[in-house]
Parts: structure tokens; C-alpha cells; sequence
């Protein structure tokens, strides 16, 4: 009972530990790809864009003075009589106060317009984030299957070595003909082929790894522990949902509406605009006359742009046709959207059941290779060809099942991924 116990505990704690690397590998992608950082600082980027266009509504205040040193020699008046040299140094002050009344709509858009491309910033950063995340959980478990693979191959070969020494044996004492030594031989020079493969896929999956997540590639991964994600129920809420948060949809509605933005903005620069300015200056030294003089200015401005080559109306025309585009893609998005989800859907559900039919194919495979290997070993009539024929079953069930959990939990992932809700506290 204690030992029972034991065992029942470490399972438990390996279980969490491999739940750990799964979490670990998603956050060090997370934190470490440089994509992701390049697009956190043009998130930043975008939201100084924001105040930028806010100070179009404020006031702006200019200081500005000069100071010279001028020296005035030569003089004649005008009876052609030469008059003193003179020094001065003329010092000028100015404060320029000016504030926009009305600008047609077009600082209002404008500043709503950058308001947007925040959001857009931010959907293109969470849109990056999930394919992050959802190409670091590929590259988890496709190397925990070349992990797998390897050591079934590595098994596979150990078997048909101590076949081929048994069956060397059994030759000797003519058990077996040298037909079905040749077999046995044939079949250990393909599974050391096969091994050759698995291994070198091994090395590429780490270093695919490697590359994605950022950090040094694990040595083992258990396959046999899989996410707790919340899945959707069904079909149809995966639909409704995606039609909701999906990023790539929620970029396109952002991309039409920054469109109608720019349209209104063109059709603003059509409008009149007024501001109105405060002007003080301040001359010291002005001339030989003028000691000292002050000004000061309060100025009402209106513009109204008639014609500009014609420029304005085409920019007008220019906005409607970009807001067209706009429309067309976003409709091509909202159905591409549907059918993704749709095929991450069905792959989902195929998945779960080929899954099961593995498992069991797996267990089979297992009973009836113990049976015909110990059946050949005791000399019954079990054939050379009929041992090699259910150690490759049993070597392609195993495959197929590490395979079959491996495309079950990426499964998941990509799922969310395709609706948008792949995020990494939503990871257990």
C-alpha cells in the first residue's frame, strides 16, 4: 500500500512537472521573440501618435528674440553733409499665442483616426502574441513526438539485433532456413535506416525548438500530458466567438473604419478653418529715433481652399475608393475567418477520435506481438516473416499513437488560435 502510494505521488508530481515545461516553453517564446518585442514598441509608437494628434486641439505658444550689433558708418544726409557714426545693439522679443477654432473636422478625425491605429497597433500585437504562442506549442509537441519516435525505433532495432543472433543460432542448427536468416538480417539493416531517420529528424526538431522559443530544448517530453484549455462546446460557439475576438477580423474592422476616417479628413480639407493668435512683441534699440517700442496684436484668421489644382477633389475620391477597398477585404476576411475555424474545428473533433482508434491499435498491436514473437521463440509454427510483419505493426502503432497525441494537442491550440482566444493565462 505505501509503495502503491509513492508511485501514485510521483506520477502526480511528474505530470505537473511536464505540465510546467509546456507553460515554461510558452512563456520563454512569450518573452523572448524578437517579433513580439519589435511590435511592443510600435504599440508604445502608436500611443504618442495619439497625444500628437490631441495637441491639434490645444493652444500653441512660441518665444522667440534676437540681439545684434550693428555700426552704421558712412552716413550722408540728404545736403550731402556727413553725419556721426553710430553703434546700437537692437534687442526684439516676441510671444506668439495661437489656438485653433475650427479646422474643418479634420483635426477631429484625425485625432479619432489615431485613436484607431491604437487599436489597430494593439490587435496586430494580440493577432502576434497568439501565432507566437501557437507556433512555440507546435514545436513542444512535434518534438516530443521525434522524442518518442526516436526511442520506438532505438527499440525496434534492439529487437531485430537479438532476432538476428537467435535466428543465427537456430540456422546452425537448422530450425530455420537461410531464406529466413536473409529476412531476419534484411529486416535489422531497415530498422537501423529507420533509426538513422528518426534521430536526424531529432536533431532538427531541437533545433527548430530552439530557434521558435528562444531557450535550450528539453530532453524529454511526456506526450501523455495534454493542456487544460477551455475548448469550445461546439461549432457554432467557436463561430460566435471568433466573430467577436478574432484579431485578424478585429484588424479588418479597424482598417474600414480608419478608411472612413481619411475620407472624412479629405472632405475637411475642403472646409474653411479659423484660429485666432495673440502676438506681443517687445524692441529695444530699434533706431536712432526709437528707443524702445511694444506691440501688441490680437488676429482673427478664417481660410477657405476653393480650388488646388484640383488636388482636394481628388483626394476626396482617392479616400472613397480606399474605403471600398476596405469593405471588400473585410468581407473576405469575415469568411476566411469562418472557414478556418470550421477546419480547426473538424480537425479538433478527428483528432479526439483518432486518438482513441490509436490507443487501441496500439494495445492490439502490443498482445499480438508478444504472442507471435514467444510462439517463434518456443519453435512453434510461427514463420521469420510473420514475427518481422508484427514487430513493424507494433513499431507503426506506436508511431501513429504518439503521432495521434501529438496532432490532439496541437489541435487544441490551434483551435484557439483560430477563433483568438489563445492566450497564455488561459494555458493550465
Amino acid at each position: 500500500m505505501y509503495k502503491l502510494f509513492n508511485l501514485l505521488i510521483f506520477l502526480l508530481f511528474s505530470n505537473t512537472l511536464f505540465a510546467q515545461d509546456l507553460v515554461k516553453t510558452l512563456s520563454d517564446a512569450f518573452k523572448n521573440n524578437s517579433k513580439l518585442n519589435a511590435e511592443r514598441s510600435s504599440l508604445e509608437a502608436s500611443k504618442q501618435n495619439v497625444n500628437i494628434s490631441r495637441g491639434e486641439f490645444l493652444p500653441s505658444v512660441t518665444l522667440s528674440g534676437d540681439l545684434a550689433t550693428q555700426k552704421d558708418t558712412n552716413r550722408i544726409n540728404q545736403s550731402g553733409a556727413a553725419l556721426q557714426d553710430t553703434n546700437s545693439t537692437p534687442e526684439n522679443r516676441s510671444l506668439l499665442v495661437e489656438q485653433k477654432i475650427f479646422g474643418g473636422f479634420s483635426d477631429y478625425n484625425n485625432f479619432k483616426k489615431s485613436q484607431l491605429e491604437l487599436e489597430h497597433a494593439k490587435f496586430k500585437l494580440n493577432r502576434l502574441e497568439q501565432e507566437v504562442l501557437l507556433n512555440a506549442a507546435k514545436a513542444y509537441y512535434n518534438l516530443g513526438y521525434y522524442f518518442k519516435n526516436s526511442e520506438f525505433n532505438e527499440l525496434n532495432l534492439e529487437l531485430f539485433e537479438r532476432q538476428v543472433e537467435n535466428d543465427r543460432t537456430r540456422l546452425d542448427r537448422g530450425e530455420i532456413s537461410l531464406t529466413d536468416f536473409a529476412q531476419s538480417e534484411s529486416s535489422l539493416a531497415g530498422a537501423q535506416a529507420k533509426l538513422i531517420t528518426a534521430r536526424n529528424e531529432l536533431v532538427s526538431g531541437k533545433k527548430n525548438f530552439q530557434k521558435i522559443v528562444g531557450s535550450k530544448a528539453p530532453e524529454e517530453i511526456n506526450l501523455e500530458s495534454f493542456p487544460n484549455l477551455s475548448i469550445p462546446t461546439s461549432l457554432s460557439t467557436a463561430t460566435a466567438i471568433a466573430d467577436q475576438i478574432n484579431p485578424s477580423l478585429n484588424l479588418a474592422k479597424i482598417d474600414l473604419e480608419i478608411a472612413k476616417r481619411e475620407l472624412f479628413v479629405a472632405r475637411g480639407d475642403l472646409s474653411p478653418s479659423a484660429k485666432v493668435t495673440y502676438s506681443r512683441k517687445e524692441n529695444k534699440d530699434l533706431s536712432t529715433t526709437v528707443d524702445e517700442r511694444e506691440q501688441e496684436e490680437v488676429k482673427a484668421t478664417l481660410t477657405w481652399p476653393i480650388f488646388k489644382g484640383g488636388k482636394n477633389l481628388s483626394s476626396v475620391k482617392k479616400a472613397k475608393f480606399k474605403m471600398e477597398e476596405k469593405q471588400l477585404i473585410f468581407n473576405d476576411i469575415l469568411e476566411q475567418v469562418k472557414i478556418d475555424t470550421a477546419n480547426a474545428w473538424t480537425t479538433y473533433s478527428a483528432s479526439k477520435g483518432i486518438l482513441d482508434a490509436t490507443r487501441a491499435q496500439l494495445k492490439a498491436a502490443e498482445i499480438a506481438n508478444e504472442g507471435i514473437t514467444l510462439e517463434y521463440d518456443t519453435g512453434n509454427k510461427r514463420t521469420t516473416l510473420e514475427v518481422i510483419q508484427s514487430r513493424t505493426l507494433l513499431l507503426d502503432a506506436r508511431t501513429s499513437f504518439a503521432k495521434a497525441q501529438k496532432d490532439f494537442a496541437i489541435a487544441q491550440f490551434n483551435l484557439l488560435a483560430s477563433i483568438g482566444d489563445l492566450y497564455l493565462n488561459n494555458i493550465k
